[in-house]
């Protein structure tokens, strides 16, 4: 009853007011979770990492750092925070955040603003992590080496997570998806994997994709990232198509996130899977509001999945319910663990 007050309340605010008000509540202590949500079916292995369950959290959502100690308690398996850039920077001019109740969903062209790495790494070093925090590396705009600035990233902030995302996907820097070209990518994460060696403790590297990539882009970053060896996929990023929305924002610019990049995103994940083979762990982004498609995105391929969106229309609240009823699909359909689902309905989304 309380949750659905403030959400109600909240979404009377602009959008990035409001997403600054649900932040300091959650540093205030002013929504308590039940901390992560786990059974013996939904413990999880990803690479290498023992995740409660297979619920995370998306990056954006906590970009400084500032409340992931209160959101390792709100039923999430995993979080990921960030994006950090070496230098800080403000972002793209507000407004540069929409809401879309209509379709459920957002369109946000923020730029990475955020405080900049060290002071994201210091947060980080500062509060024990009660379960894998990992943290999304971004590039500052003006910089002359954007493949730099991620492995720069990396080298600061890497002892003080339990993974890291190489994010070349976000539509809202000028030419950065530019850097998922395979040429492009593979010197990118040559840059990136070296840094991760000269860490005392080489951490798990993912790779954030956009849903907006032809077929052919997708064997070249499904080639890429085996041969550099990363960890796993993240499928995918937020989204340029407008099909379909109704919402009188649906003409900002920026990347569209929640219910309508369902499919796409799914579709995204069940071709990776199938060009992967299971090489590399795949992890479901983009439109999960239920257990029903969080469970939708294992069966085409992730081992996991991460919220964002869904947040804002469904409350903290969210990731706790979803996961508990993630382990009632399981137990009905027979399967022990996250892992013996994976894949298992791939073939349908590759139609």
């Amino acid at each position: 009853m309380l949750e659905r007050a403030g959400l109600a309340l909240m979404h009377r605010m602009e959008p990035e007011r409001a997403h600054g008000l649900a932040l300091w509540a959650l540093k205030a202590g002013l929504a308590r979770g039940p901390g992560p949500v786990t059974s013996p079916r939904l413990r999880t292995d990803l690479a290498g990492m023992a995740l409660p369950n297979p619920v995370g959290l998306a990056a954006g959502f906590d970009k400084n750092a500032t409340a992931f100690g209160p959101l390792m308690r709100a039923g999430f398996g995993f979080l990921e925070v960030g994006a950090a850039t070496p230098r800080p920077q403000p972002g793209n001019p507000k407004p540069r955040l929409f809401r879309l109740s209509e379709d459920r969903a957002a369109i946000n062209r923020f730029g990475f603003n955020n405080d900049g790495m060290a002071a994201i790494a210091a947060r980080l070093a500062a509060t024990a992590h009660e379960i894998p925090v990992g943290l999304n590396l971004g590039a500052n705009k003006d910089s002359a080496d954007r493949a730099e600035d991620f492995a720069t990233v990396l080298g600061h902030c890497g002892p003080h997570v339990a993974f890291a995302t190489v994010n070349v996907s976000s539509p809202n820097t000028e030419r950065l998806r530019d850097l998922q070209g395979k040429s492009a990518l593979t010197a990118l994460l040559s840059g990136v994997m070296a840094a991760n060696a000269g860490l005392a403790r080489p951490i798990p590297i993912f790779l954030k994709i956009a849903p907006d990539l032809s077929p052919a882009e997708l064997q070249d970053i499904a080639e890429a990232a085996i041969d550099a060896g990363l960890s796993g996929i993240i499928a995918t990023n937020t989204t340029l198509d407008r099909d379909g929305l109704k919402s009188p924002h649906a003409g900002e610019k920026g990347g569209l996130s929640g219910q309508p990049l369902f499919a796409r995103s799914t579709r995204v994940l069940a071709r990776l899977s199938q060009l992967t083979d299971g090489a590399v762990p795949l992890i479901g982004v983009g439109g999960v509001t239920s257990a029903d498609q969080a469970y939708a995105k294992i069966k085409a391929g992730a081992s996991a999945v991460q919220l964002y969106t869904g947040l804002v229309y469904g409350g903290l609240s969210l990731a706790a319910r979803i996961a508990q009823d993630l382990d009632r699909l399981l137990a009905r359909d027979g399967h022990e663990t996250v892992a013996a689902a994976v894949g298992t309905e791939r073939e349908p989304w590759l139609k």
